[in-house]
């Protein structure tokens, strides 16, 4: 990082006692969210129990909470990570570097101000704390590491690290074991060498994901990962699937969402389906010979999956379905959707709702929908390409009556929300993987590109967002993990899949925008791959719960 005889870290770097200092400032945030919590809960409550009109009402303060909480809980699982790793002795110095930028900022912004979103800033004040309230912030260690956590020195030192690292998938150690390490090895080879030369190309043609890379897909074992092996999959952790969706993101979210189809419908017939349909699914799914699609958003219904208007009627010992469907990503090449709609008459909200695993023939780019009773056509849009999205209308679409998820009526709704969990993790782990495809392009970029006689990575700013990209993507990394060992562990993780989630997407979009502002006007060309990463990180705040959705969910855990 020297240049012309100059020392570009600026003085000393690293903070003394560093792993005693993160631990004793986690003690002032949790009681700073104890106390947001009691307020917030009081702003929303009604006759002792919280109310869904007061919640809206100050829906700022409710999801100000849940952004609280997500960093409070993200500078825990830093603390953990750090630990292990230093048991282990591998805290090393680009490891502490991330770990003590991260709690410099952080608690930096939990004290003074929080992005929700580029415009929005949530201050202690708007959870109604007072002053009084956030002097709990101002303990010692709290106060050398808002002053000196996340210096400059820090930051050029972080980057010179990355440099020596060459920059790759893992910024610093994970923490992961040795099984999970290699299964990132396998799929990082298979990302750089199988997607990454031909992902700008899918992206600027708008092409389907070619066959040949699914077919190797499930030669890999991707969409059977998590299945039972009684089923035919490989009974992996959710970790596993992690690993594979990060890796797999990095090299193009197309690719990396190709899992997600079959994630959400196995873990739909596993929790909700007879053991009919388990056999009759499950080992298709496992093997990727029969790829699925999820269809449930409609078009004037959104995130109010309560209120879906498709109806599905009885005739004879089959099903009928009618209705309008919208956002359906990958629909046309698919052998399965799996399909929200009423079947309870004289219903209006979700105890109406039922699931169906409808089967279709697979279609092509040029004709997506080939079966009686369906048609529908592709919603261009601005990236997330690879599968492209789809309206879908249903004109007394057949669906046969076994195929019933569960065999129940009315279950519809309660079988969607057991996936969510799975969903929004994966969901993390593939905004974990476009952030990091950022940061490696921003900085390759930045190393090869001159500007004023040197490498535009030796100017402190782009210096500074490079390293404050790798270190936002290690507290969304590890968010993620602990949601998914929380999965693993059979416990509720629903909060925490949220956190990794909300975090994770405003994550990506930040490394995004900042990779592309370090390419400056190269970055706004479609040619360049940064403009396409842009675009995918984008849509990242909104599916599987739009961020606004996610804080409300969040939200209403934390003060149930």
């Amino acid at each position: 990082m020297a240049h012309d005889g100059q020392d570009m870290t600026i003085g000393t770097a690293l903070l003394p006692d560093l792993l005693a200092l993160t631990k004793a400032a986690l003690g002032p945030c949790e009681d700073l969210l104890a106390k947001a919590k009691d307020r917030v809960r009081g702003l929303v409550s009604q006759d002792g129990k919280v109310s869904g009109a007061l919640l809206e009402t100050h829906q700022t303060a409710a999801h100000g909470l849940a952004w609280l909480a997500t960093y409070v809980e993200s500078l825990r699982e830093m603390q953990g990570w750090a630990e292990r790793l230093d048991a282990e002795g591998r805290f090393g110095e680009m490891e502490q570097l991330i770990h003590q930028i991260a709690f410099g900022e952080y608690l930096w912004q939990i004290y003074g101000g929080i992005p929700m979103s580029q415009g929005e800033i949530v201050r202690p004040q708007d959870l109604g704390l007072s002053q009084d309230d956030q002097r709990a912030m101002m303990h010692p260690a709290v106060m050398t590491l808002t002053q000196e956590g996340n210096s400059q020195a820090a930051r050029m030192r972080l980057v010179a690290c990355m440099q020596d690292n060459a920059g790759h998938a893992t910024m610093g150690a994970t923490g992961l074991d040795d099984e999970l390490e290699m299964i990132r090895a396998q799929f990082r080879r298979f990302a750089d060498e199988k997607v990454v030369p031909q992902a700008h190309d899918w992206h600027l043609n708008d092409d389907l994901i070619p066959m040949e890379i699914i077919e190797e897909l499930a030669e890999m074992g991707v969409f059977g990962l998590t299945i039972p092996e009684e089923f035919g999959g490989f009974g992996l952790s959710k970790a596993s699937m992690v690993v594979v969706s990060e890796e797999l993101s990095r090299g193009y979210i197309g690719v990396g969402s190709l899992g997600t189809r079959s994630e959400i419908a196995a873990e739909l017939i596993l929790c909700g389906g007879t053991e009919a349909q388990k056999e009759k699914w499950l080992p298709g799914l496992a093997s990727g010979e029969i790829l699925p699609t999820a269809v449930f958003t409609e078009p004037n219904t959104g995130s109010d999956l309560g209120s879906l208007r498709t109806k599905a009627a009885r005739d004879g010992e089959d099903w009928v379905i009618t209705g309008n469907k919208t956002w359906i990503t990958h629909a046309a090449r698919t052998h399965v959707m799996t399909v929200l709609a009423r079947s309870v008459p004289e219903t209006s909200d979700y105890r109406g709702l039922s699931m169906f695993l409808a089967e279709k023939t697979p279609g092509t780019d040029e004709q997506p929908f080939v079966d009686d009773g369906l048609s529908g056509g592709e919603i261009e849009v601005l990236g997330y390409r690879g599968m492209k999205e789809y309206t879908v209308n249903f004109d007394d679409f057949r669906v046969q009556g076994e195929n019933l998820l569960g065999g129940v009526e009315g279950q519809g709704f309660k079988q969607l929300m057991q996936t969510f969990e799975s969903a929004r993790i994966q969901t993390a782990a593939r905004a974990v993987g476009v952030a990091q495809s950022a940061l490696e392009v921003g900085m390759q970029y930045a190393l090869d590109r001159k500007q004023f006689g040197k490498p535009l990575i030796e100017f402190p700013r782009v210096a500074g967002k490079l390293a404050m990209m790798a270190v936002e993507i290690m507290v969304a990394r590890q968010l993620t993990y602990f949601s998914a060992r929380e999965k693993d562990e059979d416990r509720r993780c629903d909060l925490e899949a949220g956190m990794a989630k909300l975090l994770g997407a405003r994550v990506a979009w930040a490394c995004a925008d900042n990779a592309l502002q370090i390419h400056g006007g190269n970055g706004f060309a479609l040619e360049y791959g940064i403009s396409r990463i842009l675009c995918d990180a984008r849509i990242l705040n909104i599916f599987e719960g739009a961020a606004e959705i996610q804080a409300q969910v969040i939200a209403r855990r934390l003060l149930g």
